[in-house]
């Protein structure tokens, strides 16, 4: 059973952030925990939402809760998400820091939440500090397109562009970890205007793989596809295979959820266990 510690945003209604991962994850087998970095009512893109980002002190208090009965102790993974504020992140950090401690075999994925669509949509300093500070910690950094650029510095216009920027920031990553990079949701030069492409590079190597493009409103696809992803590579220790799984299961979620708000995990669950749809990646 792989087992998972989560730092990312707890809303009470909706599937964004934790709740677009805790059961996904938690229905494929794996034990996760979750600190969350904020308490909200819904997504922000609704227009309106009320709760508070979780204090520093909190962060800290509630990891140190779960050392004291051994609960940090061997995790496979730790995955860190939308962190609320500058602050609340620089308490995440040291909490990722304490759980590696305590698991030293544990792989930790940075999904590096800052935008979308050209829109920096997190408060002042969490981009700064996810460049300085989470990248050399980090094993695997899951980017959007957006955030593939900004953390470059590049502009991010065809492939040729992705890998470069992609090379730059997997040599920021940890050096005694497999420092893999997964940018998703990719519209470049040459992708198919009916398709989305996701870039994996792993082991020195890069990978592909392309999908439809869906019409889809609802948010949380990205946290979803970087909980897939890091749990299908702690399962399988492959690159290319964590790829196809990840592929195939977010496809499978997407194409039940459509044009609705929010993503349908409860009812396309079986699709997710069981993908009637697979992907073969490519290397490119």
């Amino acid at each position: 059973m792989t087992r998972l510690l989560l730092f990312n945003s707890a809303v009470a209604h909706g599937h964004v952030g934790a709740q677009a991962q805790i059961f996904p994850l938690q229905r494929l087998g794996a034990e996760v925990a979750l600190v969350a970095t904020v308490r909200f009512s819904n997504h922000p893109g609704y227009g309106h939402f009320q709760g508070e980002i979780t204090s520093p002190a909190e962060i800290a208090a509630l990891t140190e809760g779960m050392a004291a009965i051994g609960a940090l102790d061997g995790l496979d993974g730790v995955l860190s998400g939308y962190l609320g504020s500058a602050e609340t992140a620089d308490a995440v950090l040291a909490a990722v820091a304490r759980a590696r401690a305590a698991s030293p075999g544990a792989l930790y994925a940075c999904d590096p939440v800052i935008g979308d669509h050209g829109r920096v949509y997190v408060r002042p300093g969490i981009a700064e500090r996810l460049a300085a500070q989470a990248l050399p910690m980090a094993d695997l950094l899951t980017p959007n397109a957006f955030e593939l650029g900004l953390l470059s510095g590049m502009a991010v216009a065809d492939f040729a562009a992705a890998k470069k920027a992609a090379n730059l920031l997997a040599a920021r990553l940890r050096p005694d970890g497999p420092r893999l990079l997964l940018a998703t949701g990719l519209t470049l030069a040459e992708t198919p205007a009916t398709q989305i492409d996701c870039l994996l590079f792993a082991d020195h190597a890069w990978f592909r793989v392309r999908t439809p493009k869906l019409r889809l409103i609802a948010s949380g696809a990205g946290d979803l596809a970087a909980a897939l992803f890091f749990h299908e590579f702690l399962r399988t220790r492959d690159g290319p295979a964590a790829l196809a799984g990840m592929a195939a299961r977010l496809f499978a979620i997407l194409s039940a959820t459509g044009e609705r708000r929010e993503l349908l995990l409860i009812a396309g669950q079986e699709a997710m266990v069981a993908p009637h749809r697979l992907f073969s990646p490519e290397a490119c």
